[in-house]
């Protein structure tokens, strides 16, 4: 019941996983500028957080140029972009970003030369150069994003193998603590039939010199047999502490075995672990696929 368990939860595991993997979309499109349509792409790049990209975007737009992007009721403009991936001289470029519920998408238009936009219908060259420009930042914005999903996954996983492993030895722990009990619930064993013998003992001789205290007159002989009762009486005494002592460090030391709950424990976060490891596994996927794009 529960590798079944654990493999429903796969399933289920991949199949979102698979849902939230959504292509990079880029193709031709327009971009209106106060009321001029402009010649360009559109870009979609799925979960990415807006302002990140925006920021990205812009950072992108502005590197090695002292030109600043001018934005306008949400439209971009730069002149002067040094973009040399698609050209080697300055490239005005007109773009706009879009937060859409689950991607962002950005519109751009690249101006070669006054009113000589990037189109499909103009240079191949300057449209592949274009189309792959954009697709390499659409891909790095992705690319950082799973990555970081990749990590939050990684960390999980970490913790628990952590958990895991702490388990793990504590199940060790608990089975050299075993044989050190029983090595010393042994001991005292031995320690107490050795004692009740010498109780035994002790107990029948002080009998035997009692009898023998009570037919004899007072005298010295007397006195040095009943300092000898003494003396086995403490022997008796001494063996009964030692008996009692034994006993208490036997039941001290006897208690529940906790490796069967352990073990328990360990299987469930083993299961929990494959869980996890297929979850990890699909992000690393999920980036492999998105830089392979």
């Amino acid at each position: 019941m529960k590798s079944i368990s654990t493999f429903l939860l796969l399933v289920l595991i991949t199949s979102t996983i698979m849902k939230a993997q959504r292509p990079i979309v880029i193709k031709d499109d327009s971009l209106k500028v106060g009321k001029t349509s402009l010649p360009g792409f559109s870009v979609t790049i799925p979960e990415v957080p807006y302002d990140n990209t925006l920021k990205a975007w812009t950072k992108t737009l502005e590197s090695g140029t002292k030109s600043k992007v001018v934005t306008e009721n949400g439209d971009m403009t730069i002149f002067g972009s040094k973009i040399k991936d698609i050209s080697p001289n300055p490239v005005n470029i007109y773009s706009k970003m879009v937060k859409l519920d689950s991607s962002v998408v950005l519109r751009v238009a690249f101006e070669l030369k006054k009113d000589q936009y990037v189109e499909r219908n103009g240079t191949p060259s300057e449209f592949s150069k274009s189309e792959n420009f954009l697709k390499e930042f659409a891909k790095d914005q992705y690319s950082d994003l799973v990555k970081d999903q990749l990590n939050a996954e990684e960390k999980k996983q970490r913790d628990i193998e952590k958990e895991l492993s702490s388990l793990e030895r504590e199940k060790t722990r608990m089975q050299k603590s075993i044989t050190s009990n029983n090595t010393n619930i042994a001991n005292e064993k031995e320690n107490i039939t050795v004692q009740n013998n010498e109780l035994t003992t002790v107990s029948a001789a002080i009998i035997e010199h009692n009898r023998q205290l009570d037919t004899m007159a007072a005298g010295p002989a007397k006195d040095e047999k009943a300092k000898y009762l003494k003396d086995l009486d403490k022997r008796k005494k001494k063996a009964q502490s030692s008996i009692e002592s034994s006993q208490n460090k036997i039941d001290r030391t006897t208690s529940d075995n906790e490796i069967p709950k352990n073990e328990q424990a360990q299987q469930q976060v083993n299961q929990k672990l494959q869980a996890q490891q297929a979850v990890t596994q699909k992000y690393a996927d999920k980036l492999k696929k998105v830089k392979a794009f």
